[in-house]
């Protein structure tokens, strides 16, 4: 099928070439109605579809961002995309969404694959293992932003939860109840991602800070698929925390479920707060206490970044933006223990 081109638009609308890329360009101002009117209208009963690779090469630019995120099936991930998808539909730009799976290889080849489609720019989640390849991309010129973790030698800015204090206000609520003996479990740290970093160390200056012990056996960091097996240990070990942080919102779900699993009352037995808020916090029994990220103030920041440093090589930025938590209190992290 012949490729309908945009000289065959104008000939059908009576009207230059050059219109018609005003037109597609929703540059109007000395355009009438009427040739506003033709121009639809015969886009329409030819089915013309604008060649954005050719407009982007004519523009050097695609008007199209690539977001790279380590694990899309965090709540935090997809409410943070959905706000800088948001951001990036008011400005008339396309998003492609590349899901890494926590592997820096499927994450190389994406930032490969992006690269070759000539994105105007980036925001990622890193794994944590190619923070040089982002160097680079910097040095040659390329507009990054880091979502959730901090970037590489400071290159480029990132936007992330102030996470030392999510840990802070989680250990101070589980004292203010009376719950001294306090656990965190997160999932692996051997990626020395920001989030999962700072969340440990937060967890310690607060136990610190109320003159309690840290017990290394407290601290639980494994993969995923071994959280509810080490809670597991934990728990029947001779002396179990009576309350536990969950690092983010899949290590929450793992803790629930075993929870289910071994029959563990909550509160009553072992209190729990998530860090992440859930869709199903008010829904479970007993609901669940979180600290909430403001995820979707975050993906719109970062879009502005990303937008701020594509227009202007001069672009002064922060290197760290940082946003505080806010805590909801719910039935799992009260009070009423067993004695």
């Amino acid at each position: 099928m012949k490729r309908v081109r945009i000289a065959d638009v104008a000939k059908v609308a009576q009207v230059s070439k050059s219109t018609v890329s005003q037109y597609l360009n929703k540059r109007y101002h000395y355009m009438s109605e009427e040739t506003k009117q033709r121009i639809k209208t015969a886009i329409e009963e030819l089915n013309y579809q604008p060649n954005y690779v050719a407009r982007g090469l004519r523009q050097k630019k695609t008007s199209t961002i690539g977001v790279i995120v380590a694990n899309i099936l965090h709540t935090f991930s997809t409410e943070v995309i959905r706000a800088i998808e948001d951001y990036c539909h008011l400005h008339q730009f396309h998003v492609i969404v590349c899901n890494a799976d926590d592997k820096p290889d499927k994450e190389k080849e994406y930032i490969e694959m992006l690269r070759a489609k000539q994105v105007d720019g980036f925001i990622v989640f890193p794994t944590g293992e190619n923070l040089d390849v982002y160097e680079a991309l910097i040095d040659q010129g390329y507009p990054v932003v880091f979502m959730d973790r901090l970037g590489s030698n400071s290159k480029g800015p990132s936007v992330l939860l102030d996470n030392e204090v999510a840990s802070k206000l989680a250990v101070q609520h589980f004292i203010d109840e009376g719950i001294y003996e306090i656990g965190i479990v997160t999932t692996t740290i051997n990626q020395h991602l920001t989030p999962r970093l700072e969340r440990v160390e937060g967890y310690k200056k607060a136990l610190k800070h109320n003159n309690l012990s840290i017990r290394e056996e407290f601290i639980i960091h494994t993969s995923l698929e071994n959280i509810k097996k080490s809670v597991k240990d934990l728990l029947r070990s001779s002396h179990p925390p009576r309350g536990l942080i969950a690092g983010n919102d899949l290590t929450l779900l793992e803790i629930l479920k075993l929870c289910k699993e071994e029959n563990v009352l909550i509160p009553d037995e072992l209190a729990i707060i998530g860090i992440d808020e859930v869709p199903f916090a008010n829904a479970f029994q007993p609901s669940i206490t979180t600290i909430a990220q403001p995820t979707f103030k975050m993906g719109k920041k970062a879009a502005e970044l990303l937008f701020e440093k594509m227009n202007s090589d001069d672009a002064s930025v922060k290197n760290v933006y940082r946003f505080e938590p806010e805590m909801n209190i719910r039935a799992s992290s009260r009070k009423n223990l067993r004695k």
